[in-house]
């Protein structure tokens, strides 16, 4: 597969379908069968489906019994559809994702993981097919799609690799995001091209003296005496993305006096002084780095702050309630690979006399695992949804995200049992997914940190 446009020619057409919503079903199918033609004979048959979903024309209502394949047959009579409803533009990114993850990412999994290093054709490939920009106006080099499309495509690079996926997460649901939403209009312009063409960003929050308590932090910031420029000091620890990034948003104590009303955010270039020190060993998602970054005497225009001096504070807390979500649907995605994987060895081996998969109690297990991770669905796709509407979601966020990543570790362990010896090789790449999954009870607040969170709010709401 090319790793050149087709996404991203879907992705643009997604743009001008959120701007005014004008474009044909027509127009959307041959979108799909140009991606497909690109991708090569192998997508053929989902781009059909794909293209039939464009086809297939507005519906009545229709009887509950009723199993029609098209995404938009499935519209609710009372005009009220279940979460798994996508709309056709994200119906299609699923798609061009899942081709893109399958052809690409797939053949590089194996050895990227024993490299402990991100193939930069892969990041290559994610800006070419528009995935690196996924909310961000087609002003600045986007696709103006919307937050459960880039949930969606979070969760299908996650099918094949975590690692990709969290770097794609975090280039989206943190960098840009927080550009888009804070940032002053010549901060927009100059920075957004950049993230959506080429420039990976990263995010700068967490220091060795804080973790959980992120605003406990050292790293300092002070205005010059002309109040030009910032400089900032200090060390940043595990920063995901910050091997390969060029941009950094980084987070900055003014004055410890102050608390976290003392902390600002600042949009800083790597070219300006940026080291990247330690690379540290990981047990999983070992392709996506996680460096300590230093910062020393780095200085930094002052109309780079981003957002309003003194409130790097709210910035941080409101962005990572999006980033759970995120991780939420990687860790959704992971463990739907690692059990489709797991089912599909089982099904093809036979043991006294018949498959694996045909044992009664080897279908209870799937059972079991398959409904968890439908229930996870339905915890990621809400929060998401709950953003997009603009309603609290906080609560929902961390739920979702300590959920999944449970789910997500039990799905990934019973797919090595499932498999039995041959699970527990490297060969297969199952192990893999159970070591991408422990990270999802650390990273973005931990499950103790989302339990908290979770009773916090509800005790709230009980007003306990």
């Amino acid at each position: 597969m090319s790793l050149r446009a087709p996404a991203a020619r879907l992705l643009r057409s997604q743009a001008s379908a959120s701007a005014s919503r004008a474009m044909s079903t027509a127009a959307l199918a041959r979108v799909a069968t140009a991606s497909s033609a690109a991708a090569g004979p192998s997508s053929s048959t989902s781009a059909r489906r794909v293209a039939a979903v464009g086809s297939a024309g507005p519906s009545a209502p229709r009887a509950f019994s009723s199993s029609a394949a098209a995404t938009n047959e499935y519209e609710s009579p009372f005009g009220i559809n279940s979460l798994n409803k996508l709309s056709e533009e994200e119906e299609m990114l699923r798609e061009a994702v899942k081709r893109f993850a399958e052809d690409v990412v797939a053949p590089r999994v194996q050895e990227m993981d024993e490299a402990e290093k991100m193939d930069p054709e892969i990041i290559k490939g994610l800006f070419e097919q528009g995935l690196m920009a996924i909310e961000t106006s087609p002003e600045h080099g986007g696709a103006g799609g919307s937050f459960t499309a880039a949930i969606v495509a979070i969760e299908e690079l996650a099918k094949v690799d975590p690692s990709v996926s969290v770097l794609c997460d975090v280039h989206n649901t943190l960098v840009c995001t927080i550009m888009r939403k804070y940032a002053s209009r010549t901060l927009q312009d100059k920075y957004l091209p950049q993230l959506s063409e080429s420039v990976l960003g990263s995010f700068c929050l967490s220091e060795p003296s804080s973790g959980s308590d992120a605003f406990a932090m050292k790293t300092s910031c002070k205005k010059t005496d002309d109040g030009k420029h910032w400089i900032i000091n200090g060390s940043k620890m595990w920063i995901t993305n910050s091997g390969e990034a060029g941009f950094f948003l980084v987070f900055a104590q003014s004055d410890p006096s102050k608390g976290y009303k003392g902390i600002n955010c600042f949009a800083v270039e790597k070219d300006w002084g940026v080291e990247i020190a330690k690379k540290e060993k990981k047990l999983g998602i070992r392709a996506s780095s996680t460096c300590t970054v230093n910062f020393d005497e780095i200085k930094v225009p002052a109309e780079n702050l981003v957002g309003e001096e003194g409130k790097g504070y709210k910035i941080a807390i409101e962005i990572l309630n999006e980033g759970r979500v995120g991780i939420g649907a990687q860790m959704l995605g992971l463990a739907e690979g690692a059990v489709d994987k797991a089912i599909r060895y089982a099904a093809d081996r036979k043991q006294f006399g018949k498959r694996i998969v045909d044992f009664q109690g080897q279908q209870f297990d799937y059972a079991q695992v398959l409904m968890e991770i439908e229930a996870a669905r339905a915890l990621v796709y809400n929060a998401s949804r709950l953003k997009e509407e603009g309603r609290p979601f906080a609560k929902e966020a961390a739920m979702c995200k300590l959920y999944a990543s449970q789910v997500a570790q039990k799905a990934s362990g019973s797919a090595i049992e499932w498999c039995g010896g041959v699970g527990f090789t490297r060969e297969t790449g199952i192990e893999k997914y159970w070591r991408d999954s422990k990270i999802g009870a650390i990273y973005e607040g931990t499950s103790a940190i989302m339990k908290d969170t979770i009773w916090r709010m509800a005790a709230k709401e009980m007003d306990l």
